[in-house]
């Protein structure tokens, strides 16, 4: 018979540390290497910082720490808004490519001239993301973080309340599904992919439960992510098309690729919505409990 070792924190508290862990070391890495592209840099910090965002919002009621784990994921969020200007030129960027190599009725000058003034709106963006002031700050915040991981009581983060806060947040993600697609306006598909993206983060706690499943769910939900942010990505090209922008004089011939590229997009999101999330929240909590229970009863 196999005993479980009460000496120890329980699993859920112990891969909730490890986690906040593995993020702050993730998001200080962009800071602390020399010669990282601005790009890159920003790329890897707003990862960094929406994986932290969604585990806060996770533990923040069960471990006790509320308020300050909702300053600090406040904080987070305005940092993020603050480099979204330069994630936009690169959004353009591959709104363009997915658009393909062939554009009707444009030729491949025009074609060059688009590619050319967008990657020229994303170096300008680029070049105010991620000012040394920011960095610092940035760096400060992570400094707190670390700490803040360091003393916060993860003992009261058990299994039991695991299952059941990520079925809170399985269940909030579910409310904001599009009842009609078809008809779904791009707020609507905005606020669904913020949602799924907190979910897919979030669901990194459960990874030891059953590694070779919680993969296959992370990567489903990462896949279902790419398609509404490909749809995300076409709208900013779209708004670069309208009148006294830099691409309003290629408004005809771009719009109505814009259209049925966003189509195929909410079509495919659809279909991976209703594999990933066709399980009620009642069965997504019992099965997460019955996972964590059969964990805590192996010794590690």
């Amino acid at each position: 018979m196999v005993h479980k070792d009460d000496s120890r924190p329980d699993i859920a508290a112990r891969t909730l540390a490890a986690l906040l862990r593995d993020i702050v070391a993730s998001g200080r890495k962009p800071i602390e290497t020399p010669d990282i592209s601005d790009a890159v840099a920003v790329h890897d910090l707003r990862k960094a910082l929406k994986r932290w965002r969604a585990i806060l919002r996770l533990i923040a009621p069960a471990v006790g720490v509320g308020d300050e784990a909702e300053l600090m994921r406040l904080e987070a969020r305005d940092l993020a808004r603050e480099m979204a200007a330069a994630r936009d030129g690169q959004a353009a960027q591959e709104a363009l490519a997915d658009l393909g190599d062939s554009i009707p009725n444009l030729s491949a000058r025009s074609r060059a001239t688009i590619a050319e003034r967008i990657a020229q709106i994303r170096a300008s963006a680029e070049a105010i993301g991620l000012t040394p002031e920011r960095g610092a700050r940035i760096d400060d915040m992570w400094t707190r973080a670390a700490a803040a991981v360091e003393r916060w009581p993860f003992e009261r983060f058990d299994r039991s309340e695991a299952a059941a806060q990520l079925t809170v947040f399985y269940r909030r993600v579910c409310a904001a599904i599009p009842d009609d697609w078809s008809n779904a306006s791009p707020e609507a598909l905005h606020r669904f992919r913020q949602r799924v993206v907190e979910h897919r983060y979030q669901m990194e706690l459960a990874d030891p439960l059953w590694p070779k499943l919680m993969r296959v769910w992370v990567s489903e939900a990462q896949r279902l992510r790419d398609r509404l942010g490909a749809h995300h990505d076409l709208m900013i090209l779209q708004r670069l098309t309208e009148p006294h922008q830099p691409l309003a004089r290629w408004r005809s011939q771009l719009k109505p690729l814009i259209a049925e590229r966003q189509a195929a997009h909410v079509a495919a999101a659809k279909r991976l919505t209703g594999r990933l999330f066709a399980e009620k929240s009642k069965a997504f909590r019992q099965r997460l409990a019955s996972l964590w229970e059969h964990r805590a009863q192996r010794r590690d």
